[in-house]
């Protein structure tokens, strides 16, 4: 397949349809990109929605509006401004890089792909995005989206995730060497708004006379993906205390593990052990909650009751703010 006509194709595509975002500038400007809102971005973005992330771009960006501003904040100001994006070794391995670069790099990223994968917590696919985003590299960002748009292009039957290298080659195969930047956001936007996981839109692609999966009539069965492997389950114990005013006891969590260094509700073991409470009681049972992680499924049976002992008193919304997700439900049962 010759790469130039759909190189064409996608940036001309791009130049009219690009999502205006907040670490973005517009396509074909060439305007410089400070690298650590690019970085910023890509990191937030691996956990969730644009939609979702942006506020929290912002809100990041007000507070810490450098490298070195966001190197020098304190753990728990930062674990908690993360709250809600969900997997907060992405929040310690943030605070990692940030701190790698302002020490050892003068607060400057490295401007090549191979600088940047040399950072603390910056893998593969943010490296790449940031080296081309923001300086201008012809690295081959490939992204869930991106991969689903080479799977339909060329009609991968191979199942994920065994398929991630050819999918990963072909991409590189079409890199524009012009305009990186736009080309790596070109592709991410073709998947995030047209080349949609369950309803693509064809008739808006610019790719649509080069598509196998379309040609096949089936765009929507690819990327073909393998059964998903069964979650294992935990249960534990959450416990919502509340002093004499009506505050709640929270514990800060051990700085590594699953929600290190953020506030949370005193809980039990999560794979068993013995339940210690924090304090006589009496305890209510108010019920569970089950969140799902990335690696497995939890169960916390909530106690709710008069507690004491040396915790962090905090008022209730307070804590519902600082909470992440799985305590912020827990609180809720405990509360109601």
């Amino acid at each position: 397949m010759d790469p130039a006509p759909l190189r064409r194709a996608l940036l001309d595509w791009y130049d009219a349809h690009a999502r205006t975002l907040p670490w973005r500038a517009p396509p074909g400007s060439g305007a410089a990109l400070d690298p650590y809102r690019v970085w910023l971005s890509e990191v937030m973005l691996q956990q969730t929605t644009t939609v979702h992330a942006a506020p929290y771009f912002e809100a990041f960006s007000r507070r810490w509006p450098t490298v070195s501003d966001l190197a020098a904040a304190d753990d728990a100001d930062v674990m908690n401004a993360w709250a809600g994006l969900g997997y907060y070794a992405r929040a310690r391995n943030l605070l990692a890089c940030a701190r790698a670069v302002a020490r050892d790099h003068g607060g400057a990223f490295p401007d090549t792909e191979e600088g940047l994968r040399a950072l603390p917590g910056l893998g593969p696919y943010t490296a790449a995005a940031v080296a081309a985003i923001a300086f201008g590299r012809a690295a081959n960002v490939v992204d869930g989206n991106v991969e689903r748009v080479m799977a339909r292009l060329f009609a991968v039957k191979t199942p994920l995730p065994a398929a991630r290298p050819a999918l990963r080659n072909l991409a590189a195969s079409l890199i524009a060497d012009y305009r990186p930047g736009d080309w790596a956001q070109a592709l991410m936007d073709l998947g995030a708004t047209v080349c949609r996981p369950r309803t693509p839109d064809c008739g808006r692609c610019p790719w649509s006379q080069w598509c196998a999966a379309l040609a096949a009539g089936t765009p929507e069965r690819f990327p073909v993906k393998a059964g998903k492997a069964v979650k294992p389950e935990r249960t534990g114990v959450a416990w919502v205390a509340l002093d004499s005013d009506g505050r709640v006891g929270l514990v800060r969590r051990p700085a590594k593990g699953l929600l290190g260094g953020m506030l949370g509700l005193p809980t039990s073991g999560w794979g068993g052990g013995e339940d210690i409470a924090p304090g006589p009681g009496p305890w209510r049972d108010a019920g569970a909650v089950t969140h799902v992680f990335t690696h497995f499924r939890l169960t916390l049976d909530v106690r709710a009751g008069p507690g004491e002992g040396d915790l962090i008193w905090t008022e209730t919304d307070a804590a519902r703010a600082a909470l992440p997700t799985v305590f912020q439900k827990a609180l809720e049962r405990g509360l109601a």
